[in-house]
């Protein structure tokens, strides 16, 4: 049975399979994943488990059996500033280091649904940074080309991965760090909602703006794994409740995503990235995108506030006590950058709140004109001897896309976009303003599907058969009209102002009529659904969609004897639509002839 080749590890999928038919078993997988990992020339791993620590969390899983396990058997790495029982963290700093007694909140969701962590992998001093060679333990190395830089801080969690080692890994991300090893490795790596995965257990490095990120070879595996450990935490003060997600743009057939201005676009020197981009740009058309350039200053003017603002007191902030008892433990980069803190005062704090307010009012403008933002992840990535040289300036390259996200508090998910011709991987962003996590996933997962690229750097090739699981509730509700709040009509801006759009256009089932009633501008018409013994016709409507908060607003401001009732469409479906009392078609035009008012109008017009 163990001379089957195991190595390297695809997606959870894949694996679930392999136990389902008792091709493999857990206990028979850690055996192997402890043996494969004793070697480690990429620098991917801080500390393992030992191999029996290992075996008894197998022999758990296998106890409690597939059924009850989500996650059964699934092996991942956890970033080492992360708590894992019995495991020192680290957080890359050998005199930093503490054994916790308890995991890590995320960590034992994941564990209590069948994940089986295996150890914790290698990062950027105190997660500052975004190559991945800031680290005593090593610089993480590419897992395409050796000479190349890992990325960061996640440097091992993405490593790990991208060599099919385990199934999935949990970085955190406060300035691209779940995202730069992501896009240098061929991975997908998600930086969820603020406060979505608890933080509780999680070296800080700037609490306030730091997530827990996830690393997988597929969008799909993101979905599960996201739906064992997320949740609300009151022992993490800022975590919150995940809201609805709204209009799902992921599975829409039309939905528009910004693209920074050609000015704002940078690739720092590297014309393949660049030309990997503007190919995304097509693909995602190609999937229903309608592109629209934007302004991309106000989040650039974000970005810098991450370093050259005063967030950087907040690293000062997290390690403050060690940073002056052993500050001199502390690599040169990371101490740099944190000292600066150090001449920080409290009115640069405020001054900065109310410089990032005014910036986020600025940026959070482009969502009334697109539903998502693509960029690169990175434009560019450079070799291990060039980041060591120059490590302050080039690391800044790296976080051109990625330093405003958590400020401005938006969702985003880096997806593999291709190769370049030296055969490094390239990777795109997807991101959203907050709690549209599954519309940004779903998204990723036609993405990947459209492409079809193999998973990080295991050669083994991206299922097709996947199915994207259903959506959670949107908070969105669909409502058909048929009158002045047609596109273009009078009234549709009632539905326009409320966030509402335009899902399709269709017509009734054939049991309707139509009435032109009497009254002042704008006119308006009556839907009546016909009795058994009367002729209908199909009617033209539109079906809107618009958040269920608002929905209140808008039915109070529909006049009597029209009303809000359910509506049966031509393919069947049932839905709210405008409706009409029957006492008010007696001294109405029946128009229903005209099969729907914009036909009657322009007759109407003609005459």
């Amino acid at each position: 049975m163990m001379k089957k080749k195991l190595f390297p590890l695809g997606d959870i999928t894949s694996l679930l399979q392999c136990y389902a038919s008792g091709e493999l078993s857990p206990t028979q997988l850690v055996e192997a994943i402890h043996a494969e990992i004793q070697n480690d020339p990429d620098h991917a791993w801080i500390s393992t488990l030992p191999l029996e620590s290992l075996k008894d969390y197998a022999r758990k899983v296998e106890a409690a059996g597939m059924a009850s396990l989500p996650l059964y058997g699934i092996p991942f790495a956890i970033k080492d500033n992360i708590d894992l029982a019995g495991l020192p963290t680290t957080a890359a700093c050998p005199a930093f280091a503490y054994t916790p007694s308890c995991s890590a909140t995320v960590v034992k969701k994941l564990i209590d649904a069948g994940a089986i962590p295996v150890g914790k992998s290698n990062l950027d001093q105190f997660a500052t940074g975004l190559n991945g060679t800031r680290s005593p333990y090593g610089a993480c190395r590419n897992a395409f080309d050796p000479a190349y830089i890992s990325g960061g801080s996640s440097s091992g969690s993405a490593v790990a991965v991208a060599k099919g080692q385990v199934c999935f890994s949990l970085g955190t991300d406060t300035a691209g760090s779940g995202r730069v090893p992501a896009a240098f490795n061929n991975l997908i790596g998600y930086k969820p909602t603020k406060g979505w995965l608890s933080t509780h257990g999680v070296v800080p490095a700037c609490r306030s703006l730091d997530t827990v990120s996830i690393f997988a070879f597929t969008a799909i595996d993101v979905t599960h794994i996201l739906k064992a450990c997320a949740g609300y935490d009151a022992a993490d003060i800022y975590s919150r409740e995940r809201k609805s997600h709204g209009f799902n743009f992921g599975a829409a057939l039309h939905f528009r995503f910004g693209i920074p201005h050609k000015q704002h676009l940078k690739f720092f020197d590297n014309p393949d990235n660049e030309r990997l981009f503007n190919e995304t740009i097509t693909r995602i058309q190609a999937l229903g995108g309608e592109a629209v350039e934007i302004d991309f200053e106000p989040f650039l003017e974000a970005a810098r506030l991450l370093y050259e603002g005063p967030w950087v007191a907040e690293r000062y902030a997290a390690i403050q006590s060690f940073f002056e008892l052993h500050g001199d433990q502390i690599i040169a980069p990371v101490h740099e950058i944190i000292a600066t803190a150090k001449h920080r005062s409290a009115a640069d704090a405020f001054n900065g709140f109310y410089q990032l307010r005014r910036i986020k009012q600025q940026a959070d403008q482009i969502w009334t004109h697109v539903d998502c933002l693509l960029t690169p992840t990175a434009g560019t990535i450079y070799s291990i001897q060039a980041m060591q040289r120059d490590p302050i300036r080039l690391n800044t390259n790296l976080g051109y896309y990625t330093n405003f996200m958590n400020l401005l508090d938006y969702a985003a998910i880096a997806v593999p976009a291709g190769f370049q011709s030296n055969g490094l991987p390239f990777g795109i962003t997807l991101a959203a303003p907050a709690h549209q996590d599954h519309p940004l996933l779903h998204l990723a997962h036609r993405l990947q599907q459209h492409q079809s690229l193999s998973l990080g750097a295991t050669g083994i090739a991206l299922r097709q058969d996947a199915h994207f699981p259903a959506a959670p509730e949107s908070g969105q509700v669909r409502i058909a009209v048929c009158g002045a709040h047609l596109s273009g009509l009078p009234l549709n801006g009632q539905l326009t102002s409320r966030r509402g759009r335009l899902v399709t256009s269709t017509t009734t089932s054939p049991d309707y009529r139509l009435y032109a009633l009497p009254g002042n501008p704008p006119q308006r018409p009556g839907l009546i659904r016909v009795n058994k013994n009367e002729q209908g016709v199909p009617i033209e409507v539109e079906v809107w969609e618009l958040p269920m908060y608002e929905l209140g607003s808008f039915v109070v401001g529909i006049p009597v004897p029209l009303g809000i009732g359910t509506i049966t469409l031509v393919n069947g479906e049932t839905l709210l639509g405008f409706v009409c009392e029957r006492y008010a078609i007696e001294n109405a035009m029946d128009i229903s002839q005209f099969g729907g008012w914009r036909n009657y109008l322009k007759q109407r017009d003609l005459s």
